[in-house]
């Protein structure tokens, strides 16, 4: 079975085509016509297409007034309990939608259990009228009832709950448990996967499943194995799912596209997502998605970096990556990748004491450097430091002595010969990491060429010479007391503890997470406004 169906695009009309037992996902933004998609699609497939509201009401009533089959189904595919209306699409848009097509809240967990119940009772008067006393032998193959199906995926996502369905009831309990409770009180996390995979069940033979965010409710540790099982068990249909969930588009087997863009006409601006970009498909469909320029940071999606670039940066779409190495590796993929040439993308990187030499080549690739060693140093900048006691109440003299304190904390952790011997042992590594890294031995033929190649290479970096200059510019930070000075050649992330309690007077965790409110919800603009004087300007080109 082949489906096929097309979407108006800026460019023209794009047909779409697949196969039974094959996925297509649009992974687009909030805003991004998502939702009316799925409608153009279900209307554009017509009889063939089942759609799954994102707008769902998920209320379970095993008790509901149970109905024949055909009349179930014929109010869950079309919204008509009428037994002639069951193949009829176009009574789809009035019936089952109420004419709201886009915004209409999908109330039918009761057609769905209606049809669930008629089909096991069904299937189990034939089986009685097949093995009754007196019936005559049949080579007809026994049937499975939907409610088993469903029953058996349950059992594989959620072994710790049991459901005990009868003729007329659904109850469920703990495993090995006689006490059982109503259906209707299940997590709303069970109840959407009971609704999705009965959904699919008694979706019609050879049709398409167009599901609004898939991902609703259900826990992102059983998300991919919740619709690995419904895929399995209608190898008949097709599937299409509209998410705004990366990680789920990225993780299962699919044609991918991004919307790009939306216009009432209608009109969807939709890309394919490419294959072989260098990066992941998580990654590669963010890009593509993004409607702002793409800036790579150090950092990761839980660290303070992000809270503070984001705030910063709010015409950006940022994106962490681990390290310096990450994000000098992420621009200069990107801007070599024929299909993301077109997402204007820089990077941002701690200062990690470069040199001159090596801030120019990072400039020439888009990547900005901070004015400090790492970013939690920003913080402790007497500017950035005078705005965060500012909300604390502090001003006048009162803020100076508290800025003075917290100067004096930062100089005195490096009091002895040691703890300065211990700042520069970490730089020197660094220099002597980004060295080797350097080094290009490819050109080198025979092992004597490699040794010969490799000692001039590295016989080159004065260890000495580059821990005595380090040494000496941090003794004069010290001496003069030149706080952002020292701060750009310091890095010690528990600095950041001296700010907590002297600024805030708490622990550094909970500085962190107060910072990190701060900046999202933009509770103290004078801080967010201090953090940006401080990092460099990045312009989009």
């Amino acid at each position: 079975m082949t489906f096929q169906f097309s979407v108006p695009t800026p460019s023209g009309s794009v047909a779409f085509q697949f196969e039974a037992g094959e996925t297509v996902i649009f992974v687009g933004a909030n805003g991004g016509g998502k939702t009316r998609l799925t409608v153009h699609i279900e209307e554009s497939l017509g009889a063939k297409s089942h759609r799954i509201s994102a707008h769902r009401a998920l209320n379970l009533d095993p008790g509901v007034a149970k109905i024949s089959e055909k009349k179930a189904l014929a109010a869950l595919r079309v919204g008509h309990a009428d037994e002639a209306s069951l193949s009829r699409a176009n009574y789809r848009p009035g019936h089952r939608w109420q004419n709201k097509q886009a915004t209409f809240l999908l109330n039918d967990f009761n057609y769905l259990i209606q049809a669930l119940f008629a089909d096991q009772s069904n299937t189990s008067l034939l089986a009685y009228h097949q093995n009754k006393p007196g019936a005559e032998p049949t080579n007809s193959q026994f049937k499975i009832t939907k409610f088993d199906k469903l029953n058996d995926i349950w059992k594989r996502l959620l072994p710790h709950r049991v459901l005990h369905i009868s003729g007329d009831d659904i109850l469920v309990s703990l495993p090995e448990s006689d006490e059982t409770y109503k259906a209707s009180e299940m997590s709303d996390g069970e109840r959407a996967i009971f609704y999705m995979i009965g959904q699919a069940l008694v979706a019609a033979e050879d049709s398409v499943l167009i599901v609004d965010e898939p991902e609703l409710h259900v826990h992102r540790s059983i998300m991919s194995k919740l619709w690995d099982e419904i895929e399995a068990a209608r190898p008949d249909c097709g599937f299409v799912f509209i998410t705004h969930d990366l990680e789920f588009a990225a993780v299962r087997a699919a044609q991918k596209f991004v919307i790009k863009d939306y216009s009432p006409a209608p009109s969807w601006d939709i890309e394919a997502v490419p294959e072989n970009t260098g990066f992941n498909e998580e990654l590669t469909t963010l890009i593509l998605g993004s409607r702002k320029p793409v800036l790579f940071v150090e950092g990761t999606q839980e660290s303070l970096d992000l809270a503070i670039y984001r705030a910063c940066y709010p015409d950006w779409t940022v994106v962490p990556r681990s390290s310096c190495t990450e994000v000098i590796h992420s621009v200069v993929t990107m801007r070599k990748n024929a299909e993301l040439t077109r997402v204007t993308c820089s990077g941002v990187v701690d200062g990690d004491d470069y040199e001159d030499e090596d801030r120019q080549y990072l400039q020439d690739l888009g990547i900005a450097v901070l004015p400090v060693a790492e970013i939690e140093n920003l913080l402790l900048l007497p500017d950035v430091s005078a705005a965060i006691a500012g909300v604390e109440g502090f001003s006048g003299e009162e803020l100076d002595q508290k800025l003075s304190q917290l100067a004096e904390a930062i100089f005195r952790s490096l009091d002895t010969e040691k703890k300065v011997e211990a700042v520069v042992v970490r730089y020197c590594r660094r220099r002597i990491d980004r060295a080797l890294k350097k080094v290009d031995l490819s050109n080198a033929s025979t092992i004597e060429a490699l040794q010969g190649e490799y000692a001039a290479r590295t016989g080159a970096l004065d260890i000495e010479g580059i821990a005595a200059t380090r040494t000496d510019e941090i003794y004069q930070a010290i001496s003069e007391q030149d706080l952002p000075k020292l701060l750009r050649l310091y890095d010690n992330k528990q600095l950041l503890a001296l700010a907590a309690t002297h600024l805030k007077g708490c622990r550094k965790d909970r500085f962190e997470g107060w910072v990190a409110r701060c900046l999202r919800n933009n509770t103290n603009p004078e801080l967010t406004t201090a953090l940006r004087a401080c990092l460099p300007q990045i312009e989009a080109s």
